[in-house]
Order: structure tokens, then C-alpha cells, then sequence
């Protein structure tokens, strides 16, 4: 039996297309040719291909113009290049969101003492301080002075901040015993912001962990950790928000003292070198502080020696940074291989920024004893 197939006029694409037949046996269908070309090249002329199925398997095809097509696999690269595109774009801008939203939350800045640019002044005299947030209520400064060749490095603590606490430790501690301990862990170990090193003490090393006597006046909270001794003065800080420095055998009683540390001797009285100063020529690494005559700022500083960037400051030029940085009032902490600042960074890491020099070693930490620091929260 043959089989005839009758075809109508091939519709246009607007139109649904129906292929008919008068023979039930046969099947047929209508859909695009695939022809077989180069990813790079559309096909202009499709072809609307009639599969007339028969017992004797015949099969037709009538070809037809069609719009030009792109390869699926083309449209598909396409399609998930400008997926791909889109999502880079939004994880930008999430990027970008998201660190505007940390820098506005923070409390630590980016300061990087290694990058910075630092200013350089003539004389420790002439210094006018740049200040830089460092984290909230404490600023940080670094500068050298070309006459003599010094370099050192500075905090302004704003004693008013809130949740702004002094913090004082006499060093490590193991049941009755006092140890030594690293500037750096005292910061670290205590969750500081900054801490620097303040009294002289007996016994001198790099190890940490060796029992130590203070040689000055530490209470830290309220409690008696070492006695005064007279022949120093220290740095107090009252219960009623008042700091002073004064002539440690003056304390009579420490009922409404909060904090004390003792250091050498004052330095800087009234806005004025103190008379000892004047003549003293030896040259050292320093640790200090000051006091701003309102009573609202402490300056905490530590000042390189014993190396060609730094040789050293006397007594009146410690002083007179001092008074540059903005204070009135200045004591001379415990200086040599002692002097250290540790500052903790954005990062959360602690470092010294400054230049130990331990046993003629530079960058080797001595483990010292009382140490002043200062912190965010209790």
C-alpha cells in the first residue's frame, strides 16, 4: 500500500503550526534543522524539517527561512557571562558596604607606624605634635628631631573618655610573688590598648618570669602592691579624677588614691624644665609622662637611644617634649633598656613600636616590673 502525505502551506512564525495527514499510519511532526556549523556562525537559512513516519520509514524535509538563531551553546555562555558579571558587581559594592560599615565601627585605627610619614622638628623645643586617632580617647604621634638626633613616639590619653581605664600592674604575679614581665604581654595580657614601662625595679633581664622587686610606689585599684619610696616621685591618679605628680614620700595614706605608679624624678614643673634637669648631660632611651594643665590629658612617651637614629635624650630635653607634646607637668619613668611601648593594632596584634635596646641588642625586650597602660571597658 503507498502512502501519499499532503502538506499545507508551511505558517508563519506568528502562527501555531499543525502539520496534518490523511494516513493515520503515518506520524508526522515539524522542527527546526540542526545544521552543523561553527559556534562562531548563526544559521540564516533554518530548515522546518517533516518526519513522515511510514512502515517503509520514508522521510521528508522542506526547508524555509527562518530568523537567524544562535547556537544554544552560545546563547548559553552568554547567558552565564552576564550571571557571572552581575554577581561581581554586587559583591563589590557588598565589599565596599561592608567596610565602611567597620571603619565607622571600629575603635582601633589603621595607623601603621612602619608607613607613616614621620615629621621631623629641629629641636625637641620646637616640636608642634600631628595627631592621629589611635583608638576612642587616645591619639598617637611619632616624630624626630634632628638636633640632637632623637626619635620617639607618643599617646595623648583623654582622661574624661568614656569607659577610658588606667590600668597599673607591678608586674606578673604567682601567690605572693612579684615577676617580672614584658611590656609587650603586659598589654597583650591585660587586653590594652597601649602600655608603656614605668618603675625602676631590682633585677635586670630579658627573661620573663623572675621574681622582681619594685623600687617605687604601684597600687593598682585601690591595692597596695609595692610601698613608696622616698626617694622617688610617682605619677598618681585619685578617686575623685584628679592626677598629680608628687614627691612619693608624701603618701601618707592611699585610702583615696585609685592608681599610682612611681617613676624618677619630675621633669617638667609648672611649664618649666624642673631645676635638676638643668646641667644633666647624660643621654639615654626614655620613658615618661605628662600632665596638661587642666588636668584632662595624660601623655605617655618613649624616646630611642643607644643607636645611630637615636642617641639618647637628657633629663631637660625629655622635659621639653614634654611641654611640646602638651604638657605641664612631666616625670621621668625608668628609661634605658627598660624604655618600651607597646601599642595594640587594628589587627588585634601587640608590638613595641619603638627600639628596645637590651644587653646592646637592638629590638631585644627587657622583662620590667610596674608597667601604666590604658584601656576600653573593664
Amino acid at each position: 500500500m503507498s502512502t501519499k502525505s499532503f502538506f499545507h502551506k508551511i505558517p508563519t512564525t506568528n502562527q501555531k503550526r499543525k502539520i496534518y495527514t490523511t494516513n493515520p499510519l503515518i506520524k508526522r511532526t515539524a522542527q527546526p534543522c540542526r545544521l552543523l556549523m561553527p559556534h562562531s556562525v548563526a544559521p540564516i537559512n533554518a530548515a522546518v524539517c517533516i518526519n513522515a513516519r511510514s512502515p517503509l520509514g520514508d522521510r521528508q524535509c522542506e526547508r524555509t527561512e527562518e530568523k537567524r538563531i544562535l547556537p544554544r551553546t552560545t546563547r548559553t555562555n552568554t547567558n552565564s557571562n552576564d550571571i557571572s558579571y552581575r554577581c561581581s558587581c554586587w559583591l563589590f559594592i557588598l565589599f565596599l558596604t561592608l567596610i565602611l560599615i567597620f571603619s565607622s565601627c571600629t575603635t582601633t585605627s589603621l595607623v601603621n607606624p612602619k608607613k607613616e610619614n614621620t615629621s621631623i622638628f629641629t629641636t625637641a623645643e620646637n616640636i608642634h605634635p600631628q595627631w592621629h586617632f589611635f583608638a576612642t580617647g587616645i591619639d598617637y604621634f611619632h616624630g624626630k628631631v634632628s638636633s640632637p638626633t632623637l626619635e620617639f613616639w607618643a599617646l595623648k590619653i583623654d582622661l574624661s573618655a568614656q569607659e577610658l581605664n588606667i590600668v597599673i600592674n607591678g608586674g606578673a604575679y604567682k601567690e605572693s610573688q612579684t615577676l617580672s614581665q614584658k611590656v609587650s604581654n603586659f598589654v597583650r595580657d591585660n587586653n590594652l590598648l597601649a602600655g608603656i614601662n614605668a618603675t625602676p625595679f631590682d633585677i635586670v633581664s630579658s627573661k620573663e618570669g623572675k621574681a622582681i622587686q619594685n623600687m617605687g610606689i604601684v597600687i593598682s585599684n585601690g591595692k597596695m602592691l609595692a610601698p613608696a619610696n622616698s626617694n622617688y616621685d610617682a605619677l598618681i591618679f585619685y578617686k575623685d579624677n584628679k592626677v598629680a605628680i608628687v614627691n612619693q614620700s608624701s603618701i601618707s595614706s592611699f585610702e583615696n588614691i585609685a592608681n599610682a605608679v612611681g617613676g624618677f624624678h619630675q621633669v617638667l614643673t609648672n611649664g618649666e624644665p624642673a631645676q635638676r634637669a638643668h646641667g644633666k648631660e647624660a643621654r639615654h632611651p626614655r620613658s615618661a609622662a605628662g600632665i596638661s594643665q587642666d588636668g584632662k590629658y595624660l601623655y605617655l612617651t618613649v624616646i630611642d637611644g643607644r643607636r645611630a637614629g637615636s642617641v639618647g635624650a637628657t633629663e631637660e630635653e625629655t622635659a621639653l617634649l614634654l611641654r611640646s607634646l602638651g604638657s605641664w607637668e612631666g616625670i621621668n619613668f625608668d628609661g634605658g633598656g627598660s624604655t618600651a611601648l607597646a601599642m595594640r593594632f587594628a589587627n588585634g596584634k601587640v608590638r613595641v613600636v619603638n627600639t628596645p635596646i637590651h644587653n646592646g641588642i637592638p629590638g631585644q625586650e627587657r622583662a620590667v616590673a610596674g608597667c601604666i597602660g590604658v584601656r576600653l571597658g573593664d
